[in-house]
């Protein structure tokens, strides 16, 4: 072979020119390697991409045994071996197994042949080293030793790419400790290391603790902004990590320069709906989602729906299969269930056949299930040829029964955010996976390719946040419906009375990560009242009554009592409530024969009623037939006149009756989910106390024109929400939050 073409071959494996000609010089190593890449383009039947081409280079320059070289190529082109670590364990094993013939089976298991190491696992063994030494990095930063993090995750996932543990790692480090800063960037000084017993961690532990960050919280949106300065700039799409570029990249970017006039900080920002599914798409979810983001304080620049683009996504399905990357399958999706399920012996049918059965499927010539389009490529999971269109006969809630045909998640989002120009396409971390194939779809149909950043999901203890398992909840009969005050859904939370300001908070406490998050409930209750200590004004209710007769009340009618809205600050107004010589009170706040410690109501103990200026005294028990107790007679006094009471209780006179419906935790188990906590499923797990309704609980006139979703504190209950059921003169309460937290739950 001519030195040109050996030095073309040599720069097509990614080596740089001068690299390639210092190759030349070494008559071994630039025999072996042109051997090497000549057998992997006949294998490959196309060029050969840099990470195979870096493998080939690294085989042929370590190989010490030639007769080796064909066997070892194979693997590495065919991408059974496609990582260093990989490579290294096949050199040592060929070293050590000089005999022919070599055992593939036993081969394969020692160099980890087929075994997959997902974005997630290798984010779970990152964050488990991360959270192993996160005290020691909140203190060192940027000087903490980030080779032994690496190492730990490398030595729980063997057969991971070295490269993508170091990514994750980074992200991960960032996202921790924040962009570096003037005194990371300063040599790191010598000092006497302490010795452990003299190391004080107070700083960690001040930094955050329990999810909760000390001192004062950067907002939500201000975390964004911060997040945002981590991406690449417009136009630089390539800089990203793992970003895949073609000959038409550069005119396609600076084409969506142009288009987008390089926006990206202070740009716009689209609500899209995949509503590819015409089965599981039903209006009430957009409608409620849209509602949830008004809700929440955002308004998208604009709403979209990917059913606005199913004309021009089906001609470029077309346009796919014209150019031979994709084509009709008829493996039914029984066959393509599992981790290795069979290659499709439809693969490689003609072009011209495919793109007539495709316009078949398009007509209604096939029934669902007996004809797929799919894609010609491998995901990050090891999935092959994922899906493109299935037939559904299902009619779409927008476009009726114009199609028969429907785009997949895989086929659409990329697709979707290239029409719209997207420059920064967020998702949840599960969608990692479907990087490559975001990356493939663009490039193959030469179409602007964004970018897809990744974020960890947010999640809670004691609760389920999947859509398929809340459908099974209110299937079952387990919750009424989405915006059941039980769950975590955010219709839900509204509707229990969380404010979207408290939510707001809770997020920004609990920070902006690529790593998957599960907080206790108690901290996002803990925000709930923050806010609703400042913004629910007071009232009064009584939720079990026990009715209190004023035998001595000093006046022939009523007085008006004026109650502060907010105690704490008067100047927020007040509202007025009627006192009569007829009051109701707790019953748990009266015993007959109180325990030791006990301050209210009881036998010469009396106690002051709230707001009132007045302490009442009892006189006499009234009991039922059955010996239980239905009424109380008192006296009463100026609270001035005599002793202060130990204690003031709340009270009702001539009050509304309502419904008030108390909330705990639908599950008993913290993580319902579990197989190991709760073997027989969440449904298993439902509390059966988690709904207990009081149907005639009494509350004081003052809330008489309150309206769904108006919040109030119901002194010494709880914060309490009107539910949406309420009607003209039958109001219901959905308790939101207690006064205080309960130990129990932390």
């Amino acid at each position: 072979m001519a030195t040109v073409d050996a030095l073309s071959l040599f720069t097509g494996l990614g080596l740089s020119e001068h690299k390639a000609r210092e190759t030349l010089k070494n008559t071994a190593l630039s025999t072996q390697l042109r051997e090497a890449a000549t057998q992997a383009q006949q294998t490959l039947g196309s060029t050969i991409d840099k990470a195979t081409g870096t493998l080939l280079y690294g085989l042929a320059s370590r190989l010490k045994d030639p007769r080796r070289l064909s066997f070892l190529v194979s693997y590495i082109a065919n991408k059974k071996i496609h990582t260093e670590t990989q490579l290294s364990a096949a050199l040592e094993y060929v070293r050590s197994h000089p005999l022919d013939p070599i055992d593939t089976v036993d081969f394969e298991q020692e160099c980890g042949v087929g075994i997959v190491v997902t974005p997630e696992q290798i984010e779970e063994a990152v964050e488990a080293a991360i959270n192993r030494h996160q005290s020691q990095l909140l203190v060192e930063r940027y000087r903490f030793n980030m080779g032994l993090l690496m190492g730990e995750a490398r030595a729980v996932l063997k057969w991971a790419d070295g490269k993508m543990i170091k990514h994750e790692v980074d992200m991960q480090v960032l996202h921790l400790l924040g962009p570096k800063t003037e005194t990371d960037l300063e040599k790191k000084p010598k000092v006497t290391k302490p010795r452990p017993e003299e190391t004080d961690w107070r700083t960690a532990k001040d930094v955050v603790e329990n999810g909760e960050a000390a001192g004062q919280t950067v907002s939500l949106m201000e975390q964004l902004r911060g997040e945002a300065l981590k991406f690449h700039k417009p136009g630089e799409n390539y800089k990203t990590p793992g970003y895949v570029t073609t000959p038409h990249t550069m005119d396609l970017l600076k084409q969506h320069l142009e288009i987008t006039g390089g926006q990206a900080n202070n740009g716009i920002c689209f609500l899209r709906f995949d509503d590819t599914n015409p089965e599981k798409e039903e209006a009430k979810f957009f409608t409620a989602i849209c509602d949830m983001v008004a809700w929440l304080g955002y308004t998208p620049y604009k709403v979209t729906y990917a059913s606005d683009y199913f004309d021009q996504l089906y001609a470029w399905a077309v346009e796919l299969i014209h150019r031979g990357q994709a084509y009709v399958c008829h493996q039914r999706g029984e066959e393509l269930k599992g981790h290795n399920p069979p290659p499709s012996p439809w693969r490689d049918r003609p072009i011209e056949e495919s793109l007539l059965l495709f316009e078949a499927m398009r007509k209604g010539k096939f029934a669902e299930g007996e004809a797929t389009l799919r894609m010609k490529l491998v995901m990050e999971d090891g999935k092959m040829d994922p899906v493109a269109y299935r037939v559904k006969y299902t009619p779409h809630h927008r476009t009726g029964d114009t199609w028969c045909i429907y785009p997949t998640y895989d086929y659409t989002h990329c697709l979707c955010d290239s029409i719209e120009h997207i420059t920064h396409s967020l998702c949840t971390k599960e969608f990692q996976a479907r990087r490559s194939s975001y990356f493939w779809l663009c490039n193959a149909l030469d179409v602007y390719c964004p970018v897809q950043w990744e974020y960890g999901r947010l999640n809670l203890h004691y609760a389920v946040v999947s859509k398929r398992k809340i459908l099974q909840l209110v299937a079952a009969g387990a919750v009424r419906d989405w915006d059941d005050p039980r769950l975590f859904t955010l219709t839900a939370l509204r509707r229990r009375g969380f404010p979207s300001e408290a939510i707001n908070n809770f997020c920004a406490r609990v920070g902006v990560t690529v790593a998957q998050t599960t907080m206790e409930p108690h901290l996002l209750e803990a925000c709930v009242r923050d806010v609703l200590n400042d913004t629910a004004p007071r009232a009064m209710a009584v939720l079990e009554s026990l009715q209190v007769i004023i035998t001595n009340f000093p006046a022939a009618k009523s007085l008006d009592i004026q109650v502060p809205n907010f105690p704490a600050d008067e100047t927020k107004g007040f509202h007025q409530v009627p006192f009569g010589p007829i009051v109701f009170i707790e019953r748990t706040d009266f015993k007959e024969e109180p325990e030791p410690g006990y301050k209210r109501l009881a036998w010469g103990q009396p106690v002051g009623l709230r707001h009132t200026g007045y302490v009442i005294e009892l006189q006499h028990v009234v009991k039922g037939p059955s010996g239980s107790v239905e009424s109380l007679e008192v006296t009463c006094r100026r609270a001035d006149a005599g002793e202060k009471p130990k204690a003031f209780i709340h009270w009702v006179s001539q009050p509304l009756t309502c419904e008030i419906r108390l909330y705990e935790r639908l599950f008993q188990h913290k993580n319902p989910e579990d197989p190991a906590e709760v073997p027989g499923g969440f449904l298993s797990d439902l509390n059966p106390e988690s709904l207990q309704v009081v149907e005639a609980a009494l509350v004081d006139c003052s809330v008489a024109l309150a309206k769904p979703f108006d919040k109030f504190q119901f002194e010494r209950l709880g914060y309490f929400s009107v539910d949406p059921d309420s009607r003209q003169g039958q109001l219901v309460f959905n308790r939101t939050v207690t006064l205080k937290e309960d130990p129990g739950k932390v």
